[in-house]
């Protein structure tokens, strides 16, 4: 595929790294003061002053949240920029300056640092607003975490009159300052599953009298993993995980119900229809083999990240520019999940991994531990990148 010549500003450089300390400084204060997802109130009002102290208009979302725009010197496309940023419900366990002052809760996926990350962009941006044509729209979205904050922000309208997107998400199994957006799936999506079983329950010592909920629901959890070796296509990969069992009320009771709850990660479509249809299948024909009922309630939480191709060349390519071609990487496929793929149900656009890990130990703890930290030399990286699509973006005609 042809390349599109673009250059990087190099004024947009020089600002990102002038307020290098002062990115580092916002982000220690948000890891400081973490707040869970459609609670980040304080989190919103620290962003709206941010974006007032800069001249930078928005309007707030509900319940939380902040959509900004950057018009700069004449009509254009808009593209829009994206930083999540709620907090988890995990407790800090690692001793730094900025740790956590809320008990059992901590920025533990770096949405702290997605955030700072953006804003330096955003003042980088309006700094340079006359040297571009087109809007930048800014979108601090809640609740990712939920898998709820990006349709509460489409709903709102933050892709209405988008012509693509573009996101990052730090990364801590990647070498600090690499930048990774391979065309095609990037991250899962997540479905959450509830498969409710009820059968006759009774005495322990009369099972002939009873319909076993415990016998329904264990032979569910064994044979369901023959969906993904038996019934799915073996190219489209898919993780059946059921995490959750509840059945019984006491040791000498025959259960009555029981309930399991779990999540299947896809990344085509076709494939999700499949495991959502076998694990309705396999429930109620274990049900129906023993004599029970069964309930499957399948919700389908995010859609999968799918790296737009042009999108992902220019964002490899602006990479390779502004830091040199050894920061590009090609992180596999995840099936973890991420809703900025509800963003690209509606517009096309491209969602980029920044590596976080450094030689030291500390920085290597996978996301969601509550001994979560990064590497802040990679912030910088995220910054200008964020700022550089945008530019770059705008400034092409081929997409």
């Amino acid at each position: 595929m042809s390349q599109i010549e673009i250059k990087v500003n190099p004024t947009v450089k020089d600002i990102i790294l002038s307020k290098e300390s002062d990115m580092i400084a916002f982000r220690r204060y948000l890891h400081a003061h973490p707040e869970l997802s459609m609670e980040e109130f304080e989190t919103t009002k620290l962003i709206a002053a941010k974006l007032d102290e800069f001249g930078i208009p928005y309007r707030l979302t509900k319940p939380t949240g902040v959509i900004a725009e950057i018009k700069g010197a004449g009509p254009g496309k808009t593209i829009l920029l994206r930083a999540d940023m709620d907090a988890l419900s995990v407790q800090q366990m690692n001793d730094v300056s900025y740790k956590s002052s809320v008990e059992g809760k901590m920025h533990a996926c770096g949405h702290d640092t997605h955030i700072s990350m953006l804003m330096s962009a955003a003042y980088a941006l309006n700094e340079v607003k006359d040297q571009f044509n087109g809007t930048v729209r800014l979108v601090f979205q809640p609740a990712e975490e939920i898998a709820q904050g990006a349709k509460l922000m489409v709903e709102q309208g933050a892709v209405e009159g988008v012509d693509n997107a573009f996101g990052i998400h730090i990364w801590s199994v990647g070498k600090s300052g690499t930048v990774s957006c391979p065309a095609g799936p990037s991250f899962a999506a997540a479905d959450i599953v509830k498969i409710s079983f009820k059968g006759k329950g009774g005495h322990a010592a009369q099972p002939n009298l009873t319909i076993d909920a415990a016998i329904m629901a264990s032979q569910f959890v064994v044979n369901a993993q023959s969906i993904v070796s038996r019934v799915i296509d073996p190219l489209h990969p898919a993780v059946v995980t059921l995490g959750k069992m509840e059945v019984g009320t006491r040791f000498n009771v025959i259960a009555e119900n029981a309930t399991i709850e779990g999540t299947v990660r896809t990344f085509d479509p076709a494939t999700r229809d499949t495991v959502e249809e076998a694990l309705k299948h396999y429930a109620n024909e274990i049900a129906k083999m023993y004599g029970g009922e069964a309930e499957v309630v399948y919700d389908r939480m995010t859609e999968p990240v799918n790296n737009e191709e042009k999108t992902a060349n220019l964002v490899q390519q602006i990479a390779a520019q502004a830091f040199g071609e050894e920061a590009i990487d090609n992180c596999p496929p995840t099936m973890g999940a991420e809703d900025f793929g509800c963003y690209m149900t509606q517009i096309p656009g491209a969602f980029a991994t920044v590596g976080s890990a450094s030689d030291d130990d500390a920085t290597q703890w996978p996301h969601h531990s509550g001994n979560f930290n990064v590497d802040e030399n990679a912030l910088k990286v995220g910054a200008e990148l964020y700022a550089q699509y945008a530019l770059a973006y705008l400034g092409q005609n081929e997409f």
